[in-house]
């Protein structure tokens, strides 16, 4: 199989799909790897170690894109929408419930689009999301601990607020909506800060084992609309982490809650690839990543893991590498049927919408997978 490797066109999206290690062990296989020139500079990845890997470097995103599968980090954006044609397998992040025109340009195009993020295991792990769940989820306590700063912008201040506290003083509340990956990080970053940590989750063995493996150091609460509504009102660092794998996130917190925050707090969306957990989320860049709502600082950056993109990189083709190769070996549809973890993870299929949640999320056709 060919496999082209592009250059990531989303704002500053410094990761790439495949490190010079999975470039390896694909040509190793007998596959052909096209990398686009500068694809891994921004992971400290250069030209020369895909070529030393045995990848075939070429000059344009047009040339990358013309193999019979593509991997990537990120969903097409605009500009890649023309390299979308039948016969493609394109194996990357979809996030396709926050995205319907994609959706619809992928169905006529009939592209087999396999999403990282609905690839699922039989006791509903999420192989692929977790890797970058786990960065994600760490980042959003050290962003949000900086935007509680009183300094960084004279406009749209924090409070102030020294997450961990010093003696005589009270350290910051951190409120995190969703115990599972994600949450779990961001709360073990923030208690790491010496913040006052609460849980929120509708899963009572969840909630358990957290106060288990954090010794009993964090609040755990059950998630209802009258936990929700207290725990928001007096945090001074809201980070919503809830997932619902292939669908839309639920608005678990609405505009009225945020306006009940004190102003300059803050709330890190993790959700936003998915519609966000927040009624006043919006998608944000890295060059513009915060809004303010009701004096609310909003951080909902939609690829949170690119700034840490060497990191990022290595640890998603840690997780990725072993689906690739057998897409690769034995075609998506035979890789599907021998793997169904992989089978989870179609969206698409020769022009078909085969993933429910997807379907529900925009109201479109669903039909089941058939190979």
């Amino acid at each position: 199989m060919v496999v082209g490797l592009p250059k990531e066109i989303k704002n500053r999206e410094n990761r790439v799909g495949l490190i010079p290690a999975g470039v390896r062990t694909l040509t190793q296989g007998g596959h052909k790897v096209l990398v686009q020139k500068g694809a891994g500079v921004g992971s400290g990845i250069t030209d020369e170690m895909f070529s030393r890997a045995g990848a075939t470097l070429v000059a344009t995103a047009e040339d990358a894109w013309s193999g019979d599968m593509v991997v990537k980090v990120k969903e097409p954006l605009e500009p890649e929408f023309k390299f979308l044609r039948a016969g493609l397998t394109l194996f990357t992040y979809l996030h396709l419930a926050a995205e319907k025109k994609l959706t619809e340009i992928l169905l006529e195009q009939k592209v087999t689009g396999i999403a990282y993020e609905t690839i699922q295991e039989a006791d509903g792990g999420l192989p692929l999301l977790r890797p970058m769940s786990e960065v994600a989820g760490r980042m959003s306590a050290q962003v949000g601990a900086f935007y509680l700063q009183s300094s960084w912008d004279k406009e749209n201040s924090g409070k102030g607020v020294l997450l961990g506290g010093v003696p005589g003083v009270m350290p910051g509340k951190v409120v995190v909506l969703g115990g599972g990956v994600a949450g779990t990080n961001a709360a073990k970053v923030a208690l790491g800060m010496g913040a006052l940590v609460t849980v929120l989750d509708v899963n009572p063995h969840r909630l358990e084992y957290l106060e288990h493996i954090f010794d009993g150091r964090i609040l755990t609460l059950m998630s209802n609309l009258d936990t929700i509504e207290e725990s928001v009102a007096h945090a001074d660092l809201v980070i919503g982490a809830v997932l619902i794998p292939g669908a839309r996130a639920p608005k678990l917190v609405s505009r009225k809650m945020v306006s009940q925050m004190a102003p300059g707090s803050v709330l890190v969306d993790v959700a936003v690839d998915q519609g966000g957990c927040t009624e006043t989320c919006r998608p944000t860049s890295h060059e513009n990543p915060t809004f303010l709502v009701d004096g609310v600082v909003h951080y909902c950056v939609t690829n949170m893991p690119g700034a840490v993109s060497r990191t990022s990189t290595y640890a998603l083709t840690n997780a990725t590498l072993r689906f690739a190769l057998q897409i690769a070996d034995k075609g998506p549809e035979k890789a599907a049927q021998i793997n169904m973890a992989l089978k989870r993870g179609f969206n698409t299929y020769r022009g078909q919408l085969v993933h429910h949640e997807v379907a529900e999320s925009h109201g479109l056709r669903f039909t089941e997978l058939s190979l």
